[in-house]
């Protein structure tokens, strides 16, 4: 079935995103973690916003996403909720929030939902995590699946490799797909596999897949937005576009503005405020000069 343009709801909704599957609709996701990128990225028509723990590596500072907290999560998911009107809403269970048992999960949960204003939580993890997620289904809280690659696992993996390249591996990650959507995941993230792995899973669930460095096969993109404007440090992945190099946009402005300031360009009289003429003749001061282009308040 060929690929069409989505209608645009007016409001992007769990449910709304297997229906678009099914009209064979492209859809867009992107990480956001602040109010300004957020409404930047929400009034540019992207369907889901993902605060993702990727918010670790990318504005934190961490080497991986192992040590964010979720706290830090809360803080930059109430901002982005500030932001979003359209998108979907999705926030990252970071590491250690979905481990000490289905209560702790839960409860966590429901603090992204009920205190962050995410619309549902993802979280990584295959066959293992069913219990899980079935669990938080039942609480009426909306869960998006993430197998693949998955960040979190850092230390037992060694590296960040791609995951499905045997037969078996395959057959391991469309059964983890099959199960999560049984147990009631929205939607599956599917990143770093062959993209022949990802089209045969898209083909084999009846819910979207979101794909990262997996091909063009699955229902919808994500990126993460540091990434693909040039606002990340190190290499970047292969399957990294990039759109923008505001890297270098930001380094020129800065060294621009500290050039302006260290030779006496700025600011200049038309960036400052003059003293009204009586308090300057009160004061024995010399009388501004009037400039009709500065703009007294």
């Amino acid at each position: 079935m060929p690929y069409l343009q989505p209608e645009r709801p007016e409001k992007v909704s769990a449910p709304s995103l297997r229906a678009s599957k099914k009209r064979g609709e492209r859809l867009v996701c992107l990480t956001a973690y602040d109010y300004p990128t957020a409404r930047l990225v929400d009034e540019a028509g992207i369907d889901i916003v993902l605060v993702g723990d990727s918010l670790g590596n990318v504005v934190l500072g961490y080497g991986n996403t192992v040590p964010v907290t979720l706290d830090e999560i809360m803080i930059h998911l109430k901002a982005v909720r500030r932001a979003v009107q359209r998108a979907l809403l999705v926030a990252d269970m970071p590491y250690g929030s979905f481990h000490t048992g289905a209560d702790d999960a839960v409860r966590n949960a429901l603090r992204l939902v009920k205190e962050g204003g995410a619309e549902a939580v993802k979280l990584e993890g295959g066959r293992k995590r069913l219990p899980l997620i079935k669990r938080l289904v039942d609480e009426e809280i909306a869960v998006m699946g993430h197998i693949g690659l998955t960040p979190q696992s850092i230390n037992k993996l060694g590296a960040y490799r791609v995951q499905g390249k045997t037969a078996a591996a395959a057959r391991e990650l469309l059964d983890d797909a099959l199960a999560l959507e049984e147990a009631g995941a929205f939607a599956i993230v599917l990143e770093v596999v062959p993209r022949e792995i990802a089209k045969l899973i898209t083909e084999s669930v009846s819910i979207p897949t979101i794909g990262i460095g997996a091909g063009v096969h699955c229902d919808i993109q994500v990126l993460v937005l540091h990434d693909m404007l040039g606002l990340s440090f190190g290499k970047l992945a292969r399957f990294v576009r990039p759109y923008a190099n505001l890297n270098q946009t930001i380094t020129d402005a800065v060294s621009r503005y500290a050039d302006d300031v260290r030779n006496g360009s700025y600011p200049s009289a038309a960036e400052s405020y003059a003293l009204p003429a009586e308090a300057a003749e009160e004061l024995n001061l010399p009388t501004p000069v009037k400039d009709s282009n500065i703009k007294q308040s």
